[in-house]
């Protein structure tokens, strides 16, 4: 089964718990958060609730999905470019084009698939047989540093760090347009685009806070290198908040151009930095993932 471990904000203090489930987890309705409700399956603060329990002001919601009819996912010896490893979590630098989990269209190639070759058996269980271990992710198209669990115990930690917004997380992008302040900050809700269920937008009512600290680092005229920081890990932040302030990323064809230069094989953002406490030693460890080589390239050209 699939589980999610979100602190309520201060914009659902005094919502509805099936209101705020089916708001924060995009693929639940509020009927269907209202019989995980009453079937036990999604507490406040470790308790159960009835439906028209009304959020309150640091409430711990706990929502567990039970499993889709399963499929068989085979383990796949596939390359890893690992940047650490222990008993209780792993950290990978993912190449741009790898799908992180299972998904229609994408049952083998993915990150979960080698990842069951390389730790065998020694995967988290929490997020299910489809995504075992996976903690968080990160777009296809997108590459560099991401997290998995090799214990439930090590998943737990870091997804209530996740929830918490206390992980680091700081991203390379190259974007259309020249950035004219040297860094500034997003802090515009993000939830499902209303006439496209398929893509995000900033929402005037509605959808979940998403802040994001962006920093110039070179300005190449038409395009800016930027650092992007988030405070919050929404679905696709980095792509909706600079598209929504005129500067799409460069090869993001979803919320930028359709037209696009230098023949890229999607968004150039790669995730450079991640940091977390480890959770079972306490000790806080940040780990970097290099500029892929066809950043790299795309950098010496706009030079």
């Amino acid at each position: 089964m699939e589980t999610f471990t979100v602190a309520a904000e201060d914009e659902f203090i005094n919502k509805r718990i099936d209101c705020f489930v089916s708001e924060t987890e995009d693929s639940l309705s509020r009927s269907q958060a209202q019989k995980l409700i009453e079937s036990g399956n999604i507490l406040v603060n470790g308790k159960n609730v009835k439906s028209n329990y009304k959020i309150r002001k640091n409430d711990i919601v706990y929502i567990e999905i039970p499993d889709p009819e399963p499929l068989e996912i085979e383990a796949e010896d596939i390359k890893l470019d690992i940047l650490y490893e222990d008993d209780d979590v792993i950290v990978i630098n993912k190449p741009q084009g790898m799908v992180v989990h299972p998904a229609p269209g994408h049952y083998s190639g993915t990150l979960v698939n080698a990842l069951m070759y390389h730790c065998r058996d020694g995967l988290s269980g929490i997020n299910g047989c489809m995504r075992p271990g996976i903690v968080h992710r990160i777009d296809m198209n997108t590459s560099g540093a991401l997290m998995a669990a090799k214990s439930d115990a090590a998943h737990r930690g870091l997804a209530i760090q996740l929830a918490e917004h206390s992980i680091t997380r700081k991203y390379n992008a190259v974007v259309f347009n020249n950035i004219k302040t040297d860094e500034g900050t997003i802090d515009k809700p993000i939830g499902r685009n209303p006439k496209d269920r398929k893509k995000m937008a900033v929402l005037q009512a509605g959808g979940r806070r998403a802040v994001t600290h962006y920093t110039v680092i070179e300005r190449f005229g038409k395009y800016t290198f930027i650092e992007a920081k988030l405070e919050t890990g929404r679905t696709h932040q980095i792509r909706v908040h600079m598209a929504s302030i005129g500067h799409p990323l460069l090869g993001d064809e979803v919320y930028g151009s359709a037209k696009q230069p230098f023949k890229l094989n999607g968004q150039v953002l790669h995730a450079r930095i991640l940091g977390f406490v480890h959770p079972v030693s306490g000790e806080y460890m940040e780990f970097e993932a290099p500029l892929p080589e066809y950043f790299q390239k795309l950098l010496e050209k706009l030079r």
